[in-house]
């Protein structure tokens, strides 16, 4: 195993590295909308805080020598599920076809005052 760490994302807020690669495939701790430069939480709109997020998960493939259009599968987490609408609309922007398998799932809260967080695995290029 190999850690990844990129000054271009948010670091870590905990014991976990922003992404680990193991053989030919990465995995990205969950990304929210953060700043990685200011370390504040871009906007209160769920598009801008999807796409500032999608931008840290491509930050962190591209140190680990991946990008979005390598990823696999995707995992979503949203504090309220009616910007599901919102989230799939700049997902599909930043996402290729053939699309990653994903999931998306409601959740109570999130470690900060966001409402969107993304993990994915990807293949390294």
């Amino acid at each position: 195993m190999e850690e990844i760490h990129t000054d271009a994302a948010p670091a870590s807020i905990g014991p976990f590295s922003q992404a680990i690669r193991d053989g030919d495939r990465i995995f990205v701790s969950g990304q929210g909308p953060v700043d990685p430069e200011s370390g504040d939480v871009v906007s209160d709109d769920i598009g801008e805080q999807t796409a500032q997020t999608l931008d840290n998960v491509a930050a962190v493939l591209e140190a680990g020598g991946s990008s979005l259009d390598s990823v696999v599968k995707a995992t979503v987490f949203v504090t309220d599920m009616a910007n599901y609408d919102a989230i799939n609309e700049v997902y599909g922007e930043y996402m290729s076809d053939p699309y990653p398998a994903r999931s998306a799932v409601e959740v109570a809260d999130l470690p900060i005052d966001i409402g969107v967080e993304i993990e994915v695995v990807a293949a390294v290029e």
